[in-house]
C-alpha cells in the first residue's frame, strides 16, 4: 500500500456536541500517528466533516457543509463521518453527493488506513457498520481546546427509548469505558496541564452496568478524585431516577467533584412525559432538587425541556411554567419539539403548530430569565473560585463551578490573572446570564 504520511495535510470540520469534538480529536491523534499533517494553518488535501444528526436542523447544517466542502475539493478529496453518515446510510450519499468515503460513528482508530486509501479508491467507500466503539489509545488524542479543560468520554450509546430521540439509533447500545481506562486518560490530561475535566456520556449515570454488574459512577468519582492536579471534575449529563444517594453522597464528599447537576428533564407533566417514554413527574423531581440542595446547598441545577411536543395541551404547557417558577433552577435551556423521522414521536397525533410551539418556547424562557438572574444576584457579595479563561483589557473572563464551558454563562473581573489560573472573585453583580466583580487580594 502507498502511504502518504506527511505529503497531505487534513482539515477536520466538528459538527455537533462535545462527544463529537473528543472524536475529532482521536480522529486527529490517530492521524498524526499514521503520519499525516493536521494544521490547520495548511491548505488541506483532506477534508473530513464530522456531522451531527441529532435533530433537522443541525442535519441541514451537516449537509451544507459537506456540499461546501465538495464544491471547493478541487483534486482533493472530502471524507464524511460520524453520526449524521451513520443515522442516514447510503441515503446521505444521494443527499449530499460527491465525498470520497462516508462512514459511520465508533471508528476513530481505522481513520489512519480510511484517509490512506482515498487516493487509492476509484468509487466512493461507504461504511456504516453497526456501531462498535473501539475506544483509541490513551495519549493519541490531539487536544484542539484550551489545555486547561477538556472533555473526557465514560461512555458511548443509550439504553433508554425517548420517543423523540434519535441518538440510540446512531450511536447504539450504552457501552461503558473501562474505568483504569477513564483514570489512565484523566491521568494524561492532567500530565498535559488540565485542571478541569468535564466527563461526558448519555447518562453518566448509568456508567458502569454494562461491564460490572452495578452502576460504579460514584466508584469512578473516588479514583478520579485522587489524581494530582485534577482540580475540577464536572459531570454531563444526569439521568432523573438513577441520581442515587450514593451519587449524591459521592459528589458532596469528594474535594474535585464539582456541586454542578446538568440533568436534562425534557418535561414536568406525567401525561407528557409517558407519551416521551421518560420516568417520573415534576413532584418527584422538586423531591430530588430538594434532596440535591440538602447535600450540596450551593449546587447549580441545570436542565433542559422540550415544548410543542405532541399532544402537550396549554394545561400540560402550564404546569411545565408552574414547576419553572418553584423549581428556581440556575439554567433553563429549551427546544421547539422537532419533528424527527424514525423516532416514535414522529407518527404521534396531536402535532403542535409551529406557532404556538414558538409562542410557548418564548414563554418559558421570558419566566426563566427573571429567574435566572435572581439566582445569579444572589452571589452579589460572595467570592467565588474562577478559573480563567482569557484577559481582555483589563478584565479576565472566566468560569466558575457553575458554568459548563461553551452552555453557561462567564464571570467577568477587573484585574489580571493569567489564563489557566484559578483567581477568587468577589462578586459585584449579576446579570441574567453572567456575574461582574473584582479579583480578591
Amino acid at each position: 500500500m502507498k502511504h502518504l504520511g506527511d505529503d497531505i495535510n487534513v482539515r477536520i470540520v466538528t459538527l455537533g456536541c462535545a462527544k463529537n469534538e473528543v472524536d475529532s480529536e482521536e480522529i486527529a491523534g490517530v492521524l498524526r500517528q499514521s503520519g499525516f499533517g493536521v494544521d490547520g494553518a495548511d491548505e488541506a488535501q483532506v477534508t473530513i466533516i464530522n456531522t451531527c444528526g441529532f435533530l433537522e436542523a443541525a442535519k441541514q447544517e451537516s449537509i451544507a457543509a459537506i456540499k461546501e466542502a465538495v464544491r471547493t475539493k478541487g483534486q482533493g478529496k472530502v471524507v464524511v463521518a460520524g453520526c449524521l453518515a451513520q443515522r442516514l446510510g447510503e441515503e446521505l450519499q444521494r443527499l449530499a453527493p460527491g465525498a470520497d468515503s462516508y462512514v459511520g460513528v465508533g471508528q476513530m482508530g481505522r481513520f489512519g488506513g480510511i484517509v490512506n486509501g482515498l487516493f487509492e479508491r476509484t468509487q466512493p467507500m461507504v461504511d456504516m457498520s453497526p456501531p462498535h466503539h473501539r475506544w483509541a489509545d490513551v495519549g493519541t488524542r490531539a487536544r484542539t481546546g484550551k489545555p486547561w479543560s477538556a472533555y473526557l468520554k465514560i461512555s458511548e450509546g443509550c439504553n433508554h427509548k425517548c420517543t423523540f430521540c434519535t441518538i440510540p439509533s446512531f450511536r447504539g447500545a450504552h457501552q461503558s469505558k473501562q474505568i483504569d481506562r477513564v483514570v489512565a486518560e484523566a491521568r494524561h490530561l492532567a500530565s498535559t496541564g488540565c485542571k478541569e475535566v468535564n466527563l461526558i456520556a448519555q447518562d453518566v449515570t448509568q456508567y458502569g452496568f454494562d461491564l460490572y454488574g452495578e452502576f460504579t459512577l460514584p466508584r469512578l468519582l473516588r479514583e478520579l478524585d485522587s489524581i494530582d492536579g485534577i482540580d475540577w471534575i464536572r459531570l454531563l449529563y444526569f439521568y432523573p431516577n438513577r441520581l442515587t444517594d450514593d451519587v449524591i453522597d459521592a459528589m458532596a464528599t469528594l474535594s474535585s467533584v464539582l456541586p454542578y447537576v446538568d440533568i436534562p428533564l425534557q418535561h414536568v407533566h406525567p401525561d407528557t412525559l409517558r407519551r416521551m417514554k421518560r420516568p417520573w413527574d415534576g413532584d418527584r423531581y422538586l423531591r430530588l432538587f430538594e434532596k440535591l440542595r440538602g447535600a450540596m446547598p450551593d449546587v447549580a441545577i441545570r436542565t433542559t425541556f422540550i415544548v410543542g411536543f405532541p399532544g402537550e395541551t396549554e394545561s400540560e404547557f402550564q404546569s411545565l411554567i408552574d414547576f419553572i417558577q418553584t423549581a428556581k433552577l440556575d439554567r433553563v435551556g429549551a427546544f421547539t419539539f422537532s419533528r424527527e423521522p424514525g423516532t416514535p414521536s414522529h407518527v404521534m397525533p396531536g402535532q403542535v403548530p409551529f406557532r404556538v410551539k414558538r409562542e410557548r418556547y418564548d414563554k418559558l424562557m421570558r419566566v426563566q430569565s427573571v429567574i435566572s438572574k435572581e439566582k445569579n444576584r444572589m452571589w452579589q457579595g460572595k467570592d467565588l473560585q474562577v478559573l480563567v479563561e482569557e484577559v481582555r483589557d483589563g478584565w479576565i473572563v472566566g468560569r466558575s463551578f457553575r458554568d459548563a464551558p461553551e452552555i453557561d454563562g462567564l464571570v467577568y473581573a477587573r484585574g489580571q490573572a493569567s489564563p489557566g489560573s484559578f483567581v477568587q472573585v468577589r462578586v459585584a453583580n449579576g446579570e441574567e446570564h453572567d456575574l461582574y466583580g473584582d479579583l480578591g487580594a
